[in-house]
């Protein structure tokens, strides 16, 4: 059965999205971007849009009975790959080990033209967890 995962502001909502899905005990999070709960990315650079875009995963994971420490899979895209050693650095961060298997990827442009980082997961969800 599919549960959808929502927070508090949600907005996804608007663009017919969630946040994530569980289905059994895994969970699937949609790209979380540097945007603060306003919805506008925030100021300071990849660092501070990077920190945000955790924040944001952290929260859509707890949301569906999960956490940072259960990411099983990543995947990071940045408009510039020159920000390679500033996405290991937000990895040592906010993962510890075992590290989550990781894709990282350069793309031309994301939802806002301000937004330099977007993470997606894949989370198990432990037992005994909220739903």
């Amino acid at each position: 059965m599919l549960h959808r995962v929502t927070t508090q502001p949600d907005p996804y909502e608007p663009f017919l999205l969630s946040q994530g899905i569980r289905f059994g005990e895994l969970l699937f999070i949609s790209g979380q971007a540097g945007a603060g709960d306003d919805g506008r990315i925030v100021p300071g650079g990849f660092l501070a849009q990077g920190r945000q875009a955790f924040a944001n995963l952290r929260r859509a994971l707890e949301a569906g009975g999960s956490s940072l420490k259960d990411v099983i899979k990543v995947t990071i895209f940045v408009t510039d790959m020159g920000h390679f050693d500033e996405v290991v650095a937000l990895r040592r961060e906010f993962f510890g080990a075992p590290y989550p298997a990781d894709t990282i990827a350069q793309i031309q442009a994301l939802y806002d033209p301000a937004a330099m980082i977007e993470i997606e997961a894949i989370a198990a969800v432990r037992d005994g967890q909220a739903r």
